[in-house]
């Protein structure tokens, strides 16, 4: 299902077709570049649209607002490469919320030609691409503090997995296992509305099955973990 993970730059990248069948395609941005893509962070402005750039003002931190206008900056130029267009001519929407039916869902490609992901952590952005929907997600590795807040919320029998592991190595399974569910309800649109809980996933070395879906964990730098899910075809 994926190759292996490519780097975005500073330079335009060649994405080639839009992936298709079980295909996916996964990029890795470092969001501190002052240049993604060919485009310059600080005159992003000129290619985003008006929801990105509120978002962006909103962000109080310099360093936040730079890691924002970076990714989205990278997912429009990476878009705009799929589907031959300009990266500001690329039109994105919210499909509806699977839980309510409002118009808050999954983000998507006005037209659905080439379903996406985007997710970052510190420094780190992942972006993947295919054929139908996927979910990205990376996570850098919890502090102590993080795997006490979450590992209760989890299906009960990771929160044993994860209970039966010694330090550090507790705090990187549960990075595996976050990175994996989120990557998941990402896919399916759900996002954490109904909790962390199911379906269970588990945090060994390989994922779990999960039905109609495909989860793979990604290589990431130390101190991260990444996955990726992918819906199979119809």
């Amino acid at each position: 299902m994926i190759e292996h993970v490519n780097q975005l730059g500073s330079a335009a990248p060649e994405t080639g077709a839009p992936p298709r069948g079980r295909s996916v395609a996964v990029w890795c941005l470092d969001t501190t570049l002052d240049q993604v893509g060919g485009h310059r962070v600080d005159r992003a402005s000129a290619v985003l649209d008006v929801g990105e750039r509120d978002r962006a003002a909103r962000l109080v931190r310099s360093g936040d607002r730079h890691r924002y206008l970076a990714s989205h900056l990278g997912l429009r130029v990476l878009l705009g490469g799929f589907l031959g267009l300009a990266p500001e001519e690329v039109g994105l929407v919210r499909e509806e919320c699977p839980c309510c039916g409002g118009p808050h869902g999954r983000p998507a490609v006005a037209g659905g030609a080439v379903h996406f992901s985007l997710s970052h952590s510190g420094d780190l952005a992942y972006l993947a691409f295919a054929g139908t929907p996927v979910g990205v997600d990376v996570e850098g590795v919890p502090d102590a503090a993080a795997m006490t807040d979450v590992i209760n919320s989890l299906h009960p029998a990771e929160t044993a997995e994860l209970a039966a592991l010694p330090e550090p190595g507790r705090r990187i399974a549960l990075g595996r296992l976050w990175a994996r569910k989120e990557a998941y309800l990402k896919g399916t649109g759900t996002g954490l509305a109904l909790g962390l809980a199911d379906p269970y996933i588990g945090c060994a070395a390989a994922p779990s099955t999960l039905p109609g879906w495909s989860l793979t964990d990604l290589p990431a730098p130390a101190g991260y973990a990444a996955a990726v899910a992918v819906a199979d075809p119809a």
